[in-house]
C-alpha cells in the first residue's frame, strides 16, 4: 500500500511508534472513536528494530486490536543521529571539483558558542582529506559550462574507491546548485565502476550555495545511508512477521513523514526525527485545547528537547546543526540538552556541581530503578525529595528509595557538606537552570517573550520540571497533555506527509529577474509533483507553500519568509521584502529598509494531508478526592508539605486539584506546586495556572 492510499484504507488503527534513548514509547489511536492507547518498552540499543515491533505488539495488546486493524505505522528514531553523534557512519569518501580538496578541513570560523577559543580542537571531519578526490571540470554561478568533466579522473576515483573498500560515496562540485549534469554524470560513472556503491549527490541532498555546508549535508546523507537502508529493511521484515500489512511512514526532521523509499535515498533528513515528532505532537493538543503559542520542554532520560510553536505551527530552521556539523536542511527549530531524568550528578576536582551530559541511559539507569546504577542521577533526587512515588509505570515499577539515599549523600551531599536534602534540591536547581537557557535560545534569543507563550513540558520527566521552570520563567500558564510521555508518539500520528525543495537563485537588488525567478519556482513546483506522485498523494490532499531566503547586502546568513501565493510578480517580491523587513525587526529589533536586499534561495514546501484523527472527550469528572490514591510527605524549598497522590486516570473533565499534589500516570509524573492549580480540560489536557 502506497502513502496515498491511506485515506481509504479500511483499518481503522494507526499506531506511532517513537525510539528513545531509554524507552521505545507507543500510542495507538481508533481514527474511528477517537480512543487513544499508550505503552512503553526499552529500548534495544543493540537492534532497535526489536524495540520497535515489541512496541507495536505492546501497542496492539493495549487496544486489544489484531494486526490487520493497522491502516498505517509511524516510526520516529534517532538511529541517524546517533550515528552522526558518535562518529558511526560508513566509511565514506568524496569526489569534488579540482581544487576544492580541504573545504571540509577549512569549514567556518567561528567555534562552537559553549567552547573554550583557546582550549577548542576542531573535530575530525567525517571525511578526511585521503578519501577526497578531485576531478576537473567547471560551472559557472549561471549553471554554464566553463571546462568539461574529466570522465576519466571519475572512473579512477571510483576504482581506488572500490579497491579500498569504501561503498559509501558523495559527489559535491561547485555551483551544482545550477546545473546538475556534471554530478548525474559523475554518479552514472561510479555505478558503471562501483557498482555496489551507495551514491549521494549534492544537487539532490542539498541544491543552495555553499560548498562548506552543502559538501557536510551530502556526506552526512550517504554517511548514514547503508545503515538507515538496513534499519528502514528489517523494520519492514518484522512488520510482516508480525502480519502487518500496513505501510510504514517515518518522521523526517522538518515535522513531516515520508515513506521508506524517500528516507532511503535521504536518510540525514531523519537526523532530528524524535524531537521533531514531540513539536507536532505539542502543537496538535495545544491546539485541541485553545492554544496556539507554545513552548515545549521535552525531558527524557538523556536529553532535554525546546521547540517553539506560534501560531500553532512549529518554528523551522534552514540553518540546523546536528552535532558538530551544520545541517541546512528544513528542520523544526529545536534545541537539545543534556539534562534528562538519568543525567549524572557529580561534584569534579574544584568542588563544583555538575549535571549531564553524561547519563545512566536505560541501562543500568538511575540508581532508584534497581538495575545496578551508581551514579546519582536527577531522577534519584526528585526520589530522594518525594517529588515521585515510590513506583512508576501506574505502580508496575517499584523505586529503590534507599538506593537513591545513598547515591546522594556519598556522591553529592558528603562532598559538598550539605545535607541530604539540600543535595537533592541543588541537583534539580542546576537541572532547570540549564533547561532555563535552553528556553531562552527558541524565545529571546528569536525575538519572542517567554512570558507570551504557554509551556507544555512532556517526555518523562517532563512533568516533573514544569513548575519550577514555568516559575523560574515567569510563564504563568502550563498545559500537560493527556499522556505527556509519549507525545512524540502521537505527533507521529497527526503528522502529514512532507518533502522541501530549494534551489539558490540569486538576485541582487535592483535587478530582481522575475521570469528568472518564475523559471526555478515552476523547476521546484515540478520537483514537487513529481514527489507527490512517488507518494501516491491524491490531488485533494496536495498542498504546496512557496518561500524566499533573503538578506541586507554584505550579511552572511539569510532570513526565510514566505511568499505571497503561487505567482511571481513586482508586487509579489515588493511583499516578500516587506515581510523580511518586518521579520528582520522582529528577531534583531531593527531593520535597515535603506540597505539593498539580495534574494538568495527559492523554496517549494510540499505537504500531503493525511487522515487527521480527533482526539475524545473525557466525561466531566466527579469529586478528584476520589482519585487520590496515597499521600505522602515532599521535600520542598520552603519545607515539608503532605500531597496527596492522584491517579490522572480517575480524573473527568472539569476537575480542579490545588497544589502541592503529585499525579501519576502510566507515562509520566506530574508535581503540582503550593499556589498551583491544575484543571482538568475536556480533551484530557490538565491546564495548570499560578494562583
Amino acid at each position: 500500500m502506497n502513502a496515498g492510499d491511506l485515506g481509504s484504507a479500511r483499518p481503522h488503527t494507526i499506531l506511532g511508534i517513537d525510539t528513545g534513548g531509554t524507552f521505545t514509547d507507543v500510542t495507538v489511536l481508533d481514527i474511528k472513536t477517537g480512543r487513544l492507547w499508550t505503552a512503553k518498552t526499552s529500548t534495544t540499543p543493540a537492534d532497535p528494530s526489536l524495540g520497535f515491533i515489541n512496541g507495536v505488539r505492546d501497542g496492539l495488546a493495549a487496544a486489544a486490536a489484531q494486526p490487520g486493524d493497522v491502516g498505517r505505522v509511524l516510526h520516529g528514531t534517532t538511529v541517524a543521529t546517533n550515528m552522526i553523534l558518535e562518529g558511526k557512519g560508513a566509511a565514506a569518501g568524496l569526489i569534488t571539483t579540482l581544487g576544492f580538496r580541504h573545504v571540509l578541513e577549512i569549514g567556518r570560523q567561528d567555534i562552537p558558542r559553549r567552547a573554550n577559543m583557546f582550549a577548542w580542537v576542531k573535530p575530525r571531519r567525517p571525511v578526511t582529506p585521503d578519501r577526497i578526490f578531485e576531478v576537473a571540470g567547471r560551472l559557472g554561478p549561471d549553471g554554464s559550462e566553463i571546462e568539461p568533466l574529466d570522465e576519466a579522473a571519475v572512473r579512477a576515483a571510483a576504482r581506488t574507491l572500490r579497491a579500498a573498500g569504501v561503498q559509501a560515496i558523495a559527489v559535491c562540485f561547485l555551483h551544482s546548485y545550477a546545473n546538475a549534469a556534471h554530478e548525474q554524470r559523475t554518479a552514472a560513472l561510479i555505478r558503471e565502476e562501483h557498482p555496489d556503491a551507495l551514491v549521494s549527490i549534492s544537487s539532490e541532498v542539498l541544491a543552495v550555495f555553499r560548498e562548506y555546508e552543502r559538501s557536510m549535508a551530502t556526506i552526512l546523507n550517504v554517511y548514514v545511508m547503508p545503515v538507515i537502508s538496513a534499519y528502514v529493511g528489517r523494520l519492514e521484515d518484522r512488520l510482516r512477521e508480525a502480519e502487518v500489512a500496513a505501510p510504514l511512514l517515518l518522521m523526517k526532521s522538518s515535522g513531516g513523514v515520508a515513506g521508506t523509499s524517500t528516507v532511503r535515498r535521504a536518510p540525514v533528513e531523519t537526523a532530528l526525527s524524535g524531537p521533531a515528532a514531540g513539536a507536532v505532537g505539542m502543537a496538535f493538543v495545544g491546539a485541541a485545547a485553545g492554544y496556539g503559542d507554545l513552548i515545549g520542554v521535552d525531558i527524557g532520560g538523556t536529553s532535554a528537547d525546546i521547540s517553539l510553536i506560534k501560531d500553532g505551527k512549529p518554528s523551522v530552521t534552514v540553518n540546523g546543526r546536528v552535532g558538530e556539523w551544520p545541517l541546512p536542511l528544513p528542520m523544526v527549530d529545536i534545541v537539545t540538552i543534556g539534562a534528562g531524568g538519568g543525567s549524572i550528578a557529580r561534584v569534579g576536582r574544584s568542588g563544583a556541581l555538575t549535571v549531564g551530559p553524561q547519563s545512566a541511559g536505560a541501562n543500568p539507569g538511575p540508581c532508584c530503578y534497581g538495575r545496578g546504577g551508581s551514579e546519582p542521577t536527577v531522577t534519584d533526587a526528585h526520589l530522594v525529595l518525594r517529588h515521585l512515588p515510590p513506583w512508576l509505570l501506574d505502580g508496575t515499577f517499584r523505586l529503590d528509595i534507599e538506593a537513591a539515599e545513598r547515591a546522594v549523600a556519598t556522591k553529592v551531599a558528603e562532598p559538598l557538606g550539605l545535607d541530604l536534602m539540600a543535595a537533592a534540591r541543588g541537583i534539580l536547581a542546576i537541572a532547570d537552570s540549564h533547561m532555563v537557557g535552553a528556553i531562552r535560545v527558541v524565545s529571546v534569543e528569536r525575538g519572542r517573550d517567554p512570558r507570551d507563550f504557554v509551556l507544555v513540558p512532556f517526555g518523562g520527566a517532563g512533568p516533573l520540571h514544569g513548575g519550577a521552570l514555568a516559575r523560574l520563567l515567569d510563564i504563568r500558564t502550563q498545559l500537560i497533555a493527556p499522556s505527556p510521555g509519549v507525545l512524540s508518539a502521537l505527533g507521529l500520528l497527526v503528522s502529514d506527509l512532507k518533502a522541501d525543495f530549494a534551489r539558490t537563485c540569486l538576485q541582487q537588488h535592483g535587478h530582481f529577474d522575475v521570469a528568472q525567478m518564475a523559471a526555478t519556482f515552476t523547476g521546484l513546483q515540478a520537483e514537487a509533483e513529481r514527489w507527490f506522485e512517488t507518494e501516491s498523494v491524491p490531488p485533494a490532499a496536495r498542498k504546496t507553500v512557496w518561500s524566499a531566503s533573503l538578506r541586507y547586502e554584505h550579511q552572511g546568513f539569510e532570513l526565510t519568509v514566505d511568499w505571497p501565493g503561487t505567482e511571481v510578480s513586482e508586487a509579489a517580491v515588493a511583499e516578500v521584502l516587506r515581510r523580511f523587513h518586518e521579520l528582520h525587526r522582529t528577531l534583531y529589533t531593527f531593520a535597515q529598509e535603506d540597505t539593498p536586499v539580495e534574494i538568495v534561495t527559492l523554496r517549494v514546501s510540499a505537504s500531503g494531508a493525511l487522515p487527521q484523527p480527533q482526539l475524545s472527550e473525557l466525561a466531566p469528572g466527579g469529586d478528584p478526592r476520589e482519585a487520590i490514591v496515597a499521600r505522602q510527605s515532599i521535600n520542598l524549598e520552603s519545607g515539608i508539605v503532605e500531597a496527596p497522590v492522584y491517579a490522572r486516570a480517575r480524573l473527568g473533565a472539569g476537575a480542579r486539584i490545588a497544589g502541592p499534589a503529585i499525579i501519576t500516570q502510566l507515562d509520566a509524573t506530574t508535581l503540582l506546586l503550593p499556589r498551583q492549580t491544575a484543571e482538568v480540560h475536556p480533551t484530557g489536557s490538565l491546564i495548570v495556572r499560578e494562583d
